[in-house]
């Protein structure tokens, strides 16, 4: 199994550092065409010093979601709340994941309306001797309510979970690899920090298949960092 989580783990750690040297690029790219002409239109109303809610969205700005602008990265830490029974009889200890993480990389198709992908990594749930771990990716539609310097959201669509169910013979409990698309969703609160940085607060839902209980879901409650290119 540690092949396979750190293979999960792998490709979205090495998406994130392309999305960063991408992001990087073009704030230097922007740095070097600055001129007076353009310091002056920063200093009028519309400037990038406003806070509303028209100026955190560019229809020509970058993204790595196909066919959308505007793009973003983020990396969400929280706490987990998996909805599966402490079972395996009272000889084996039970204790829970406490952590959770999120990376994800995103698009808007306007100001409204984007699009979503992440990796997901549950931790590990110590019960019946054993480890039960989960993963995913996740893809999501993202609805965006405007605020001034908050912004409301709310996240809908599916995620494709990795489970495995291991544990001590004598405990009973059933072990194995488990995969599939399932749903997910999920509504959350930005605060914008600057023009191209954002603090939020999440809370998710997602549905997963494991080897002994079957299909169970997973709450998240998160704090992350957001950072648009």
């Amino acid at each position: 199994m540690k092949t396979t989580h750190r293979a999960l783990l792998s490709w979205p750690l090495a998406t994130v550092a392309v999305a960063f040297a991408c992001s990087a690029q073009a704030q230097m790219a922007t740095g070097t065409t600055t001129t007076p002409q353009s310091r002056d239109m920063n200093a009028q109303p519309s400037s990038s010093a406003s806070t509303g809610p028209r100026q955190m969205y560019s229809s020509d700005s970058f993204s790595v979601v196909p066919y959308s602008t505007n793009g973003y990265i983020g990396l969400n830490i929280g706490q987990p709340d998996w909805d599966i029974p402490c079972t395996g009889g009272g000889a084996f200890g039970c204790s829970e994941s406490n952590t959770a993480y999120n990376i994800y990389t995103g698009g808007m198709f306007n100001q409204y309306v984007g699009a979503e992908l992440g990796y997901v990594d549950f931790g590990k749930f110590e019960r019946g001797g054993g480890r039960t771990r989960a993963a995913g990716l996740n893809l999501s539609l993202v609805g965006h309510l405007p605020l001034g310097a908050f912004n409301l959201y709310g996240k809908i669509g599916t995620l494709y979970g990795r489970t495995n169910v291991s544990s001590n013979p004598i405990s009973g409990l059933a072990t194995g690899k488990r995969s599939g698309w399932e749903g997910s969703y999920g509504v959350g609160v930005g605060y914008q920090l600057s023009q191209r940085s954002m603090v939020v607060l999440e809370w998710n839902k997602y549905n997963l298949d494991f080897a002994d209980v079957g299909r169970r879901d997973i709450t998240t409650t998160s704090l992350g960092y957001v950072h648009r290119f």
